[in-house]
């Protein structure tokens, strides 16, 4: 009896302490969303919606961002210059930011590039350059394989394009494969102990560069305290693990330009695996190599974008996006002219 009576205390106890944490979980995700709410419209895809920003008139540029970012991650780039030439369209990757992703999609990285290219077709972008950061990378090397005739070039930042033996420690906490042992812990403690441990996690995605200290807005890094963002992140790390062998094995199939700009003190991926190997895998790659970190759109905007107006410059041809005035909304205004 006194056992049965203490395993019950305990039970409660635990469901107690869940409780507790859910509700916090959602007070700071609500907070999350009230620092920054979303920036631009909405595109609903196969049952899913894309929240993206759409603004600038010329050739258009198609910006898709990496694990566990959003949309604000290219913030810092002066992308209120650049948007008086081209036409910017900055989108959430499903499941990331505003953009949703049912619970039982699998994150498949062709899946994700599948759904960049009906947001091209849709906004009627003629063959865009696709800047592609981290696992936007991926993604951008994926739809240029089974969407060539919608891509006009690639410019990949840091980008993942190759199979990662071992989960850079930053992301570790993410590798979970029970789907509801996922959700529980994004509901619970994934938020906490992300609050605890974000300086750390922050030190070590941005290395040896500083975070700015406006980040969590500016660069909307809060939104990663939400329960879906958590989940989300932790599917695309198991779909990058499943998906990136057979991807890089189709490397000299590519038939676009691309140009790939890389920090060689790049703390998540390996700028020898993941970029020095690209040129040999295919002749249409071009490889940059500079001093600098994993987040070189936030911490050396000024020459990611000087890099990225010479590879716009070098596509085959111009291919014009249809004009757009600028945004309406004075979150996106402010966050472009913040660039």
């Amino acid at each position: 009896m006194l056992i049965a009576y203490l395993f019950g205390c305990l039970v409660i106890a635990f469901a107690a302490v869940a409780v507790v944490l859910m509700r916090f979980t959602h007070r700071v995700a609500r907070r999350a969303e009230a620092a920054v709410p979303p920036d631009g419209q909405y595109l609903d895809i196969d049952g899913e919606r894309l929240h993206y920003v759409d603004f600038g008139q010329g050739p258009a540029v198609v910006f898709i961002h990496g694990l566990c970012g959003q949309l604000r991650n290219f913030a810092y780039l002066p992308l209120a210059a650049l948007a008086r030439t081209h036409r910017i369209v900055l989108v959430d990757r499903p499941g990331s930011g505003y953009s949703t992703r049912a619970a039982q999609h699998d994150g498949a990285i062709a899946s994700q590039a599948n759904a960049i290219a009906q947001l091209i077709d849709t906004l009627a972008l003629e063959r865009p350059l696709v800047v592609g950061h981290s696992l936007g990378g991926a993604v951008s090397l994926a739809l240029a394989l089974d969407h060539p005739q919608r891509v006009g070039a690639l410019a990949l930042i840091a980008p993942l394009t190759q199979p990662v033996s071992e989960v850079p420690a930053a992301f570790r906490a993410l590798t979970i494969r029970s789907a509801r042992w996922r959700r529980w812990v994004g509901r619970t403690l994934a938020v906490p102990i992300g609050m605890m441990t974000g300086r750390t996690t922050l030190t070590h995605v941005f290395g040896p560069e500083d975070a700015p200290k406006d980040f969590l807005v500016r660069g909307g890094g809060v939104l990663g305290f939400r329960p879906g963002n958590f989940e989300a992140g932790s599917v695309d790390i198991l779909a990058a693990e499943r998906d990136m062998p057979s991807l890089a094995a189709r490397y000299a199939a590519l038939s676009v330009p691309v140009d790939i700009l890389y920090g060689r003190g790049d703390r998540i991926l390996d700028y020898r695996l993941q970029g020095e190997t690209m040129p040999l895998a295919s002749e249409r790659v071009q490889l940059t190599l500079v001093d600098g970190g994993h987040m070189l759109p936030v911490t050396q905007p000024e020459a990611t974008m000087q890099w990225l107006k010479d590879v716009a410059a070098r596509m085959p041809a111009p291919q014009y996006g249809a004009p757009q005035p600028a945004p309406n909304t004075a979150h996106t205004t402010q966050a472009a002219h913040r660039g």
